[in-house]
């Protein structure tokens, strides 16, 4: 076999993604790699297509249990044999998987960075013949990473234990040039082939909302997903729980992730949700690294994460097998808060001393002010995510809230120099900035306890925004903000003024803000089906549900929701035309081309229009 056999046979695509063949290629010509692509952009298939061919074994290190045993479960579903080593097997089960590797009845072995650094691992691994050893998550090897993991600071010395050094590969879906420049120098990559396919997903749709309701709006999001699978992550385990039990009471089935449920309770609810059982789950950012569920619609953040790194590869769950899916962003100032509270107190990490724990610290409050700026910003939302990872883009993108919605300009000069104003005489009353909120206070008028004991009442633009709701004034400070007239301090929370300002306030400099037409608007996932289409699509699916059921797998693994659109809009009815469906491979077509066949001519007979 050849990497376009196994990529046809096993994998059931006709064509390579962008960078994968390169790294391929790489791999079996015997040199180091280096893979930066998107989540959902094909990064395993670099490693376990090189496996297939290869002599010996392929070893990929990954932190995540999740990713292993779904990966693991999707391979032996295409015939290729794998296994995993990590914590979760028994004395006896990692027994077994040593004394078959010593067989060499294994072509792709996962295992956790940590086991790298067992006595018992060692003696096996010296005596295997590993050609490749894949780096999954090698962001996590930098201290500037957002997933940093000093045991991948390990590898290194693993491979430079073993008799043979074998071909190194790092993959990673969301590195800055400083964690990428780490991850090369800390691995002691050698000249490596190098991919760097960009971090652009364009089946996915972007947006921010703002709502006053944050349940009464994640309500109405899922009203227009019923029946979609989907994950909705928030900051702290309470609100998990809160939401998750919102949902239960209005007929969701939903279930819970978090580090505070027990490690029985947590697998549970992770298989559901990957069987289907619940199509929604809600999480903290404990859950999802690596889970390798193909059909997940539409990803709500509750709560804004730490860092742009963090969004990205969350949202990034959603669409994995390119259909088209949502990534929707419920922002509210007090995320900023909790955001800040969660890294100024993150467990120290003993193997960083003093020093570079307060450097660490102060990179996540950068990286938090850069999330800041995502939800701020009237901008293309794709297009702030790709400046951020420093790759070019167009200025629309056409497939986010702010390039769809509809927005009028509204000159709001006069309100900008008044609110620029009272921030300046707040500042010189009180000897230091406020925020927000307190601003918002003193324009409207408030007569609330803290502006009469500060003596705000006197100043003389106390009340000069007192017809403007609460929201109108945030919502002219943050374009304020984005325009470069105030910047946010994110450590105390407050608004402060910057040089641009005195063009505004001195010299009449004119403020043009893009009001939204539409009060709150919808956001529907993007469907390229007719309704005929999307009919069949939902009878495929039932057919999938009880393949999947009987053969005790999620059904995602028996065809992605991309390929059953794709049978869905093409309607096969040879064997020959079901193959040159996208994801319908050799063995798949032999499982279930027949099943699927029937079950599409069925439906084609009793709907002849």
């Amino acid at each position: 076999m050849d990497k376009f056999s196994v990529l046809e046979q096993v994998f059931g695509y006709r064509d390579f993604r962008p960078g994968q063949e390169q790294l391929i290629d790489g791999v079996l010509a015997g040199r180091d790699v280096f893979g930066v692509m998107p989540t959902g952009g094909g990064k395993s298939m670099c490693y376990q297509i090189p496996a297939m061919l290869l002599p010996g074994i392929t070893l990929v290190v990954s932190p995540l249990i999740s990713l292993m045993r779904d990966q693991v479960m999707a391979l032996k579903a295409a015939g290729v044999p794998a296994a995993y080593i990590n914590s979760t097997l028994n004395t006896a089960q990692m027994r077994l998987v040593y004394r078959n590797l010593l067989a060499g009845m294994y072509k792709i072995v996962y295992v956790a960075p940590e086991r790298l650094d067992y006595p018992g691992f060692g003696g096996v691994a010296e005596k295997l013949n590993i050609s490749f050893l894949a780096v999954d998550e090698a962001h996590c090897i930098s201290q500037w990473g957002q997933d940093f993991r000093p045991s991948y600071l390990r590898i290194v010395n693993f491979v430079e234990s073993l008799p043979r050094r074998p071909v190194v590969g790092a993959f990673t879906a969301t590195a800055t040039r400083q964690v990428r420049e780490d991850i090369e120098r800390i691995l002691k990559l050698r000249e490596p082939v190098t991919a760097l396919t960009g971090f652009d997903r364009p089946n996915l749709y972007f947006d921010v909302l703002k709502p006053e309701l944050k349940d009464q709006t994640l309500s109405r999001l899922l009203s227009e997903r019923r029946g979609k699978t989907g994950i909705i992550y928030c900051s702290t385990r309470k609100k998990v729980e809160t939401v998750c039990e919102n949902l239960l009471a209005q007929g969701y089935a939903a279930t819970r992730y978090h580090a505070g449920l027990d490690e029985q309770e947590r697998s549970a609810n992770q298989e559901d949700f990957q069987f289907d059982r619940k199509t929604i789950m809600v999480a903290t950012n404990a859950f999802g690294m690596g889970i390798d569920k193909s059909n997940v619609s539409f990803v709500i953040h509750y709560n804004m994460p730490k860092s742009m790194e963090a969004y990205y590869q969350e949202a990034g769950r959603a669409g994995r097998d390119g259909a088209e899916a949502d990534c929707i962003l419920l922002y509210s100032a007090g995320d900023v808060n909790t955001a800040r509270f969660l890294i100024n107190n993150s467990s120290d990490n003993e193997e960083l001393d003093e020093k570079q724990q307060e450097q660490v610290r102060q990179q996540d409050l950068k990286r938090l002010e850069a999330m800041v700026g995502y939800c701020k910003t009237n901008t293309c939302l794709r297009g702030y995510i790709l400046e951020y990872f420093g790759q070019k883009h167009p200025e629309i993108c056409g497939n986010c809230g702010n390039c769809k919605g509809e927005y009028e300009e509204v000159d709001i000069t006069r309100e900008a120099q008044i609110i620029l104003s009272c921030t300046k005489r707040i500042h010189q009353k009180l000897g230091y900035w406020v925020g927000i909120n307190l601003l918002g206070n003193v324009l409207r008028g408030s007569k609330n306890k803290q502006v009469k004991e500060l003596g705000l009442e006197d100043i003389s633009t106390y009340g000069l925004l007192k017809d403007r709701t609460r929201s109108d004034i945030h919502a002219m400070a943050e374009h304020l903000e984005a325009e470069g007239y105030l910047q946010s301090e994110l450590e105390h929370q407050t608004l402060q003024l910057t040089p641009a300002a005195g063009n505004v306030l001195y010299q009449d400099e004119r403020v043009v803000m893009k009001r939204e037409v539409q009060a709150e608007k919808p956001v529907p996932a993007a469907h390229s089906m007719t309704p005929a289409a999307a009919d069949l699509f939902d009878v495929l699916k039932a057919r999938r549900f009880e393949i999947a059921r009987d053969a005790g797998m999620p059904a995602y693994m028996v065809f992605s929701n991309a390929t059953l659109s794709e049978m869905a809009m093409q309607k096969p009815r040879t064997m020959t035309d079901f193959k040159r469906i996208s994801g319908v491979g050799t063995l798949k077509s032999a499982w279930y081309g027949e099943t699927f066949l029937a079950c599409i001519r069925e439906y084609l007979d009793e709907h002849p229009e």
